[in-house]
């Protein structure tokens, strides 16, 4: 992966991160900003031919491949 599409991946995690922060203090203005920053991310991504999966979907799919023996910690 190249220097650009590095920086629109972290920009997307970034986002990704801000959107929670601005969940979490509960202030709708910051919820707003943030999810239009998310937005706007993820279309430049898309537009460079980049597909980010969505958070989490790494951990998702290596649950399908792998035998459980219990709870995960």
């Amino acid at each position: 992966m190249d220097e650009f599409n590095q920086g629109l991946v972290a920009r997307v995690q970034a986002a990704r991160r801000g959107v929670q922060e601005a969940v979490a203090s509960h202030n709708p203005a910051a919820v707003s900003t943030a999810v239009d920053e998310l937005e706007d991310a993820l279309r430049s991504a898309r537009e460079n031919g980049l597909e980010v999966p969505p958070t989490g979907a790494e951990d998702a799919a290596a649950a399908r491949t792998e035998p459980t023996a219990g709870p995960v910690p």
